[in-house]
């Protein structure tokens, strides 16, 4: 145990310098870099939602195609370090493809973490406490669903490091139900306290891995694939070669860390892998009906 919290301790700092470093480059249009992935061709409209859970106001970021719906929903589930622009264009993109996407907020509006010391003080209650981390991203989900314009049967949660964790932990426990179709996590932890439960999986499962992730070693991509196979889950795993840590964050080069970096290849490759995952679990986007 104390060896599994020193683990997440070290990857916790690791990715904390990595997400801060990249702060400022989020922020910007960055259009050369997401210009590597896949865009739509539909109009987005954008808002902020501000809800609560548990006492705590937060503030998400809806993204929604232009036109009546109803269509498909997709949670977007921020990196460890807050709810920001980065966040906020992941859900405009895929508005962009004709899915309605809300960027959920799991520590409360205003908050983003400008020192290590901050966003390990905001991420440790949830790594902690899983329940609560289920519970917050259910509450998000909840937004997403209660829109008019949304089918609140065809919905599906992707996530980014921490966010990818979240979106993990959600479909092992079963959050959403059956609504929940589909989960992608991109460069996510894959140690997680517990197995899930033989059928407890509804959600199919996309892994998006860096198969030269030094924060994520075969051991543990070996435990979550025996883990999910025990679980009757519906799961993929994909590694990118030469891909390392926060292989899809443009500005994850600025931290000169060894073993993070951003990685275009396998930037596009994975957006076109949750792309196809998206259109088997809750169908293809509103673009390509038309």
């Amino acid at each position: 145990m104390l060896s599994m919290r020193l683990t997440a301790m070290w990857q916790m700092v690791i990715m904390t310098a990595v997400l801060l470093a990249s702060f400022a480059g989020a922020c910007r249009a960055s259009s050369g870099a997401m210009a590597a992935r896949e865009g739509g061709t539909l109009g987005v409209r954008v808002e902020e939602v501000e809800y609560e859970h548990a006492g705590v106001k937060l503030k998400g970021y809806l993204a929604m195609p232009e036109g009546p719906g109803p269509f498909a929903g997709v949670l977007v589930i921020h990196e460890w370090w807050g709810h920001n622009a980065y966040a906020q264009r992941r859900a405009r993109d895929l508005a962009s493809l004709g899915y309605a996407a809300f960027a959920l907020d799991m520590y409360g509006q205003g908050v983003l973490a400008t020192t290590p010391a901050a966003a390990q003080a905001q991420a440790t209650p949830f790594y902690e406490d899983r329940a609560l981390m289920r519970a917050r991203a259910q509450a998000g989900l909840n937004v997403l669903a209660g829109r008019s314009e949304v089918d609140k049967t065809r919905l599906a949660a992707i996530g980014y490091c921490m966010g990818g964790t979240v979106a993990l932990e959600m479909a092992r426990a079963g959050v959403g139900g059956e609504a929940l179709r589909g989960v992608v996590a991109f460069h996510a932890g894959l140690k997680f306290p517990d197995a899930p439960a033989q059928g407890g999986v509804p959600a199919k499962v996309l892994v998006c891995h860096g198969a030269a992730d030094p924060m994520v070693p075969d051991a543990d991509v070996l435990d979550f694939t025996k883990a999910m196979t025990t679980a009757k889950a519906d799961w993929q795993v994909v590694s990118y070669s030469g891909a390392v840590h926060a292989f899809t964050n443009p500005d994850a080069d600025r931290a000169g860390i060894p073993g993070v970096g951003y990685d275009a290849k396998a930037d596009a490759r994975s957006w076109g892998h949750m792309r196809q995952h998206l259109a088997e679990t809750i169908g293809p986007p509103a673009s390509a009906k038309k």
